[in-house]
């Protein structure tokens, strides 16, 4: 959830597949068959690319489990590297069922505290919920804007802080390596895309900036930009229109292990691939996972005056072990 530098490349936000990974662009054939289903059953069978399984992904033919990784997502034209057999194993599934089930799979606030690069500071605890709450199985972030004077944020660019908010991550940190080649990480959200609002869904570096990988993220407008930054200028962006970003949409990130070094990761939509960027560099390195609601920076300076609302269910992350 950082700014895109002027000089990335961005395409089409019309809610056709784009990227701009040159090494991937045409990565359709290579991409995991999965489509975003929902459910246990869903995650026990894994439909590989149809370069790998011909017929087999259009007949929706699927896969056992320890598959997975075999079937993987790859780049046309890009050896894969020797995989040994894998089992799939649930990381986070069911979080959001208690504050207990919460409290033991994520933390409050950001990783590093309670401010970011907007004007929202964010507050919650086990003991304060006006800001991060559940109810039946849904997580709310509720952004309020306030009338006193709370100095600036603490992090660049060190904007005035103008609302109170709410941030979680989870406790467990994804780490592509040999042992663990594959993740799956969704969710399904109910986004605000007004003027000002900027609710994020995504992965950053544990020790160092980057790598990031944004799966969700709108900037005060109905489109969500797909980001993917290996260094501070060189990010992969696709921005994909969202009609209704306040109704319940699934977002979803599938990240394999193509080279001892590199990663590619899989962009979907509602179960639609978007896009596939080449994570060069990501191999080894901890990433977190951060559901937050900032405000006004990149999403625009005259945010709302009342309260806003983004909701999470079913957040879900998974992997693949090999054994």
């Amino acid at each position: 959830m950082r700014d895109v530098p002027a000089r990335s490349e961005s395409h089409g936000n019309d809610g056709s597949d784009s990227s701009d990974s040159s090494d991937s662009r045409d990565s359709r054939d290579s991409r995991d068959g999965g489509r975003g289903r929902e459910g246990h059953a869903a995650r026990r069978g894994f439909l590989g690319g149809a370069a790998a399984l011909g017929g087999a992904m259009a007949l929706g033919a699927a896969l056992p489990r320890t598959a997975r990784a075999a079937a993987a997502p790859g780049t046309p034209g890009t050896a894969r590297p020797a995989r040994a057999a894998a089992a799939w194993e649930d990381v986070i599934n069911g979080s959001f069922g208690s504050y207990a089930a919460f409290e033991a799979e994520w933390n409050y606030r950001y990783p590093w505290g309670s401010d970011h690069n907007g004007s929202a500071r964010m507050y919650g605890s086990s003991t304060d919920h006006n800001h991060i709450y559940l109810n039946s199985g849904v997580l709310t972030l509720q952004a309020t804007r306030i009338t006193w004077d709370e100095g600036t944020s603490s992090s660049t660019p060190h904007l005035p802080i103008r609302y109170h908010s709410g941030a979680v991550h989870a406790k467990n940190q994804i780490v592509v390596t040999d042992q663990f080649p594959d993740y799956e990480v969704k969710g399904e959200f109910q986004a605000p895309s007004g003027a000002g609002t900027w609710p994020a869904f995504w992965l950053t570096g544990v020790n160092s900036w980057p790598p990031e990988s944004d799966i969700l993220e709108f900037k005060g407008n109905t489109n969500n930009w797909f980001n993917t930054f290996r260094t501070s200028s060189d990010v992969s962006t696709t921005i994909v229109g969202v009609s209704s970003p306040g109704s319940w949409h699934t977002y979803r990130a599938w990240i394999t292990k193509v080279s001892a070094t590199d990663v590619d990761i899989h962009y979907y939509l509602d179960g639609t691939w978007k896009a596939a960027h080449r994570g060069a560099g990501f191999v080894g390195k901890p990433l977190w996972l951060i559901v937050n609601l900032q405000m006004e920076g990149s999403s625009g300076s005259s945010g709302p005056g009342g309260d806003t609302f983004y909701r999470a269910r079913n957040v879900y992350v998974g992997r693949n072990r090999t054994v």
